[in-house]
């Protein structure tokens, strides 16, 4: 029973010392220990055994037992300080919460006591400025009350004396006078109510409608409708009676303005109407002349007159343009007929000259709030009918450089010639009649001339008249630029598309040699006897050199007309900007280019059709040495040597696409070898060495392709060179199968899978062909091809791909190893 109540005693005591894992680390950082009894996984038992690890250390136990009692009785006295410490604790606390309570009171006590006096301070305060506030508010008052009558005073003696200066025209003392009037009348508009200032507001109204009927009355005396003027000229009463036309209501000076400007102009109305000769566009200087005549006589008759911020110079220009434009227009449409191209030009050039004169001496401020709308501006402001032409051909110069448009410097531009824009279509045809004389002289002049002579600086040139056609258009762009950036400009967009796809027909693709249908193909005898430097190539040079000229011309023309492009959307109204569209245009160059890079392919490659002919009828199961290379090769050099630095030299403006017919004709001459490789059966061993030899002669010289016959030798372009590599290892590894040994089947189908990695039945037919084996062998090759090969490899595309790092089989002979010490050697 002892032992079971200590056994629960124990467990009792553990439930009571467990503690979380929380509490222990917190214990641990307060109170760090390396004692094993502190841990909190202390165990009795490894802890006896650290002390007494073996049986001899049994003997000093009971110094171990002392040790252990000792440290138990200073915890317990430990423990008791502690506990005896805690007594008073709680009274201690009680006896602070108290003192904190007290003191807390004692604070809200005198919270309180400040508040009380602060409120009775701000009492006193108010009591003391609560005087001070009536004296400031009457004050105030007494202030307004005093200005109210002065005001009351002025405005009083200013009606009378207004009243009484109507009377007598005293126009110089009533400007002043009334504009003061105004202007106190403005403070009593709160006091309207009062019957008093509401029949002086009265009085002050009927004496402004008074002078606005007198002074237009003194004004048509003075200037009477009829046109005939005053004798005695302008006078002082009228200078006066416009100062307070100023003050007031702006109808009022409206009126004076118009009736001036109409009766000052009423002369030019009779002088050019519509049945005198000199109303029609071969006189329009006259008009302009009149006016700037008509302008020096107001600056000397009337220039005192009327205020300097009325403009009146400006107004009568203004309105002199508005009946201008609109008499021009009127009689254009009832001669229309009449309308000739240059004098046409002629009349716009004259009025554009006459506004750009507008333009220096006014700064275009009336136009707003005069009679008429604000004429349209162009982006563009420079014209190409002034007198400064150097301006206009450095213009001409810098639209090849697309720049964004400047704001226009003339706000006079149109104000009359925009008259003439629904009568551009005469400007118009004339281009497009122009432009169809250009073409045909284009043509007459290739044909008298000839093609550019090889061997000269003309030879793959561009064509003076490309340089001449895109002249000519940025003249039309920048006339027609200037007479509108409305619909004529995309009429004469569409007469540029229409020429220039004429140009692209007639010019450069009715120019390109063409090809002869009768290929006379060479015999092998006369491949075999051909010497180097024989005429093989359907063009001659000079035919070359035409097709180099017409691509580099068709390529100058694809990146202007891209230019032109831009430029006509710079010149154009921003809202017409989308039916700008030169891309077909620009398609049919491309298509030039193709053509004639494509002429150039099919020159060389049929060129060297009669040498593979000759390599695919050679009978290569009876050759019995390996030597030089064959003759066909030699031919295809040759070819190659002709033509490519003709082309190159021809081409060296446009490198990229030189670039395009080296790799067009290797991909199309690669193919084309191999093809004839596969027809040269049966080959016997020596045979496929002596093609192995010829094929690896064919791939040196592709790859020099792009420099040969050079001074200079540049590096091929990467992605030619990967396509030479690429369709030429593959004729090799074509050859080195036909070599390898057919028999054991299974090692001559596994090596054909190494070295082509083509899983096309068809490809491995014609290599038993090319060995000479009989039908009934190749049955059982084929079988055992489809069975070796269930899961033909395939590149990224989805095709066959190629290996270039077979190994060599070990099946090779000893003479395929002579094979390549004389390749390597014939490469030293």
């Amino acid at each position: 029973m002892m032992e079971d109540e200590e056994l629960e005693f124990v467990e009792d005591l553990e439930a009571i010392l467990h503690l979380t894992p929380e509490v222990q680390l917190a214990i641990e950082q307060v109170f760090p220990s390396q004692d094993p009894l502190d841990r909190a996984d202390f165990n009795a038992v490894e802890y006896i055994n650290t002390l007494f690890p073996t049986e001899q250390s049994l003997a000093n136990i009971d110094e171990v037992v002392n040790n252990i009692r000792l440290k138990i009785r200073r915890l317990d006295d430990n423990i008791r300080t502690v506990v005896r410490g805690q007594t008073n604790v709680g009274q201690d606390g009680r006896q602070a919460l108290e003192e904190a309570q007290k003191a807390i009171q004692q604070l809200f006590g005198k919270i309180k006591d400040i508040k009380d006096k602060a409120e009775k301070s701000e009492q006193m305060v108010k009591e003391i400025t609560r005087d001070i506030k009536q004296l400031d508010h009457a004050k105030r008052h007494l202030t307004t009350s005093i200005t109210t009558l002065n005001h009351l005073h002025m405005l009083a003696g200013g009606v009378d004396s207004l009243e009484a200066m109507t009377r007598k025209r005293q126009y110089g003392e009533v400007a002043n006078l009334l504009q003061g009037v105004v202007n106190v009348l403005e403070h009593f508009q709160k006091y309207m109510g009062i019957p008093q200032i509401r029949q002086l507001s009265e009085r002050v109204k009927a004496a402004q409608s008074e002078l606005g009927t007198q002074i237009l009355a003194d004004f048509e005396e003075a200037f009477p409708a009829q046109g005939s003027k005053k004798s005695g000229g302008p006078s002082i009463v009228l200078r006066d009676a416009c100062l307070v036309a100023n003050v007031l209501d702006p109808r009022i000076k409206q009126e004076i303005i118009k009736k001036f400007i109409r009766q000052h102009l009423s002369e030019y109305l009779v002088l050019f109407q519509e049945n005198q000769d000199v109303a029609w566009l071969d006189k329009i200087d006259r008009r302009y002349a009149w006016i700037k005549r008509q302008l020096v006589d107001y600056e000397e008759k009337y220039g005192r007159m009327f205020p300097e911020e009325w403009c009146m110079t400006e107004r009568i220009s203004v309105e002199f343009c508005h009946i201008t434009r609109t008499e021009l227009a009127k009689l254009m449409r009832t001669r229309a007929r009449e309308i000739e191209v240059k004098l046409l030009l002629f009349a716009i050039q004259r009025t554009t000259n006459f506004e750009g004169l507008l333009a220096k001496r006014f700064s275009g401020c009336t136009l707003n709030d005069g009679p008429g709308k604000k004429p349209e501006t162009p982006l563009e402001p420079t014209n190409p009918f002034l007198e400064d032409e150097d301006n206009v051909s450095e213009k001409d110069e810098d639209l090849d450089r697309p720049k964004k448009p400047k704001a226009p410097d003339n706000p006079f531009h149109g104000i009359v010639s925009k008259c003439f824009e629904p009568h551009l279509y005469v400007y118009i045809e004339s281009q497009d009649k122009n432009l169809g004389e250009l073409i045909d002289r284009f043509v007459a002049d290739f044909r008298a001339q000839g093609p550019p002579k090889s061997g000269t600086d003309e030879g793959g040139a561009v064509l003076p008249s490309c340089a001449d056609l895109f002249v000519y258009y940025k003249k039309c762009m920048v006339q027609c630029s200037q007479l509108s950036t409305g619909e004529p400009m995309i009429a004469l967009t569409t007469i540029f598309q229409k020429y220039l796809r004429e140009y692209a027909w007639k010019i450069l693709s009715g120019n390109l040699p063409k090809t002869s249908t009768n290929s006379g193909g060479l015999t092998i005898s006369s491949l075999l006897k051909e010497k180097e430097g024989s005429e093989v190539a359907k063009f001659t040079m000079e035919e070359l050199c035409l097709i180099c000229s017409i691509l580099s011309t068709a390529e100058y023309c694809l990146a202007t007309t891209q230019q032109l492009e831009e430029k006509l959307k710079d010149k154009v109204d921003k809202t017409l900007m989308e039916r700008i569209n030169l891309t077909g245009e620009m398609d049919t160059f491309s298509t030039v280019i193709s053509n004639s890079i494509q002429l150039l392919v099919q020159d060389l490659d049929a060129a060297c059709d009669p040498a593979l002919t000759a390599m695919s009828k050679m009978p290569w199961q009876s050759v019995e040495h390996v030597g030089d290379q064959s003759p066909y090769v030699t031919s295809v050099i040759m070819h190659i040597k002709q033509n490519v630095p003709i082309i190159r030299d021809n081409l060296a403006s446009t490198r990229k696409y030189f670039t395009q017919f080296c790799i067009k004709f290797t991909n199309s001459f690669i193919p084309k070898f191999i093809n004839h490789l596969f027809r040269c059966k049966p080959i016997s061993m020596v045979g496929a060495e002596q093609l192995l030899l010829d094929t690896h002669s064919l791939k040196t010289v592709l790859l020099d392709l792009p420099s040969i016959g050079s001074q200079v030798v540049r590096k091929a372009p990467a992605s030619y060179t990967k396509i030479v590599v690429k369709g030429m290892t593959r004729a090799e590894m074509i050859l080195k199968v036909v070599m390898a040994p057919h028999e054991p089947s299974v090692v001559f189908v596994d090596n054909y899978i190494k070295l082509l990695a083509d899983s096309n039945p068809e490809t491995f037919q014609k290599i038993l062909d090319m060995k000479g084996l009989k039908r009934s062998e190749q049955g059982t090759m084929l079988e055992l091809f489809r069975q070796r090969l269930p899961n033909p490899p395939s590149g990224p595309d989805g095709g066959p791909s190629l290996s270039f790092s077979a190994p060599t089989p070990e099946q090779e002979s000893s003479r395929i190893r002579k094979l390549e010490k004389l390749i390597k050697k014939r490469i030293q």
